[in-house]
């Protein structure tokens, strides 16, 4: 693990060389006895990049974690860090750094010796331990804090102080599990902007492990779904949510209604889908689908409009105030919809309404396609 002090906060870390990437995971796969925890895993981080790794419980995101970090040794397959192989390197040799949600910062030591721990250890000498930390402590908007102890702070004051005490090391890649966890709501979002800031300035990978969609959406460059061990997908926040490439992902990432029809008409890259009471609906698809197959489409609760008027069946079960808008559960020929509508909507329970679609963000999936709710915790628990 280096310690060479960076010439500034915000210079550009040496990281992998061009073209090799932060990191790459070729082929690994981990099992735990009979249970396979990821299995032929090809991953490739850039270097400065903020990746998260999102996912339900046991699709193996914590495990890809602990294998970079080397916590956990794969049966198979290698990685990469900086272009240099990580088989032989115990965690402590490694060029990264880790901060969990168990921040577990030492009780008896103040806040500067917390941050500036590792630093000894690894004989920096005294005016420089104390230049780098006072450094990390500024970057971290804690200036004032160096003399308390751990118990004397807020939740979101401990979690900057452990990212500080993994930063100050000057890592090549810091490794993030679930760090915001344990925060309240309103300290949970405002640290997502802190990370995304602290990202920016010190221009370190990383690579961020978690199960909350939005808190994947609001920080990342990069998200890779991950799924039973394997990568559903891998692409930008915005790609991820507008074109989803399986309906796992469609039902994992934001809200959304996964409803059945029947292909009606198909071309290449769409389909027009027959969904009985609900009308025809025409929608982007990645699958190989012909008209007869019987589908699953997912519409955004954002893009249905409710009208008044007779709707063949249409009827308005529940609606409640969520925040900005009104969340109404509408139900059509044995299908349940949601929708979100203007809060000056108001339709009662038991009204007839009438249901429109139209948006560049259907998407068309094929009916053998698993959706996320049917996902079973594999081995690890995050």
């Amino acid at each position: 693990m280096s310690n060479e002090s960076p010439s500034s906060l915000g210079a550009p870390h040496a990281g992998a060389p061009s073209g090799q990437g932060a990191v790459q995971l070729e082929n690994v796969t981990k099992r735990y006895g009979d249970v396979t925890a990821i299995e032929d895993l090809d991953l490739r981080v850039e270097d400065g990049e903020f990746l998260t790794l999102l996912g339900p419980s046991g699709c193996g995101k914590t495990t890809t974690l602990r294998l970079i970090g080397g916590f956990e040794a794969p049966n198979r397959g290698v990685i990469r860090i900086g272009g240099d192989d990580m088989s032989s390197r115990p965690a402590y040799k490694r060029p990264v750094n880790t901060v969990f949600q168990q921040y577990a910062l030492f009780p008896h030591l103040s806040v500067s010796r917390n941050i500036g721990y590792g630093l000894k250890h690894a004989g920096t000498g005294r005016e420089e331990t104390a230049r780098r930390v006072d450094e990390m402590m500024h970057l971290m908007q804690i200036p004032d804090v160096g003399d308390r102890r751990p118990r004397e702070l807020s939740g979101g004051q401990q979690q900057r102080v452990a990212l500080a005490r993994a930063l100050v090391m000057n890592p090549e890649v810091l490794l993030l599990d679930e760090p915001l966890g344990s925060l309240d709501y309103k300290l949970r979002k405002d640290m997502q902007f802190e990370l995304k800031r602290i990202h920016r300035e010190v221009g370190v990978t990383f690579i961020y492990v978690t199960h909350d969609q939005e808190e994947a959406m609001t920080m990342s460059d990069r998200i890779v779904v991950m799924s039973k061990g394997h990568i559903e997908q891998d692409a930008t926040p915005a790609e991820i949510f507008d074109r989803p490439l399986t309906a796992f992902v469609a039902d994992f990432i934001g809200d959304t209604n996964i409803v059945h029809g029947v292909v009606t008409r198909a071309e290449k890259g769409h389909a027009t889908v027959d969904l009985g009471p609900l009308g025809e609906i025409g929608g982007s698809t990645d699958d190989n689908v012909a008209p007869g197959d019987r589908v699953r489409v997912s519409i955004r609760p954002t893009d249905v409009r409710v009208e008044t008027g007779p709707s063949g069946g249409a009827v308005v079960q529940d609606s409640v105030l969520v925040g900005g808008h009104i969340a109404m559960k509408i139900t059509s020929g044995g299908e349940t919809v949601v929708a979100h509508v203007g809060r000056g909507t108001s339709f009662e329970p038991g009204s007839d309404v009438r249901l429109h679609v139209d948006s560049d963000r259907i998407r068309v999936f094929a009916a053998d396609q698993p959706e996320a709710a049917a996902e079973q915790p594999a081995a690890d628990q995050a």
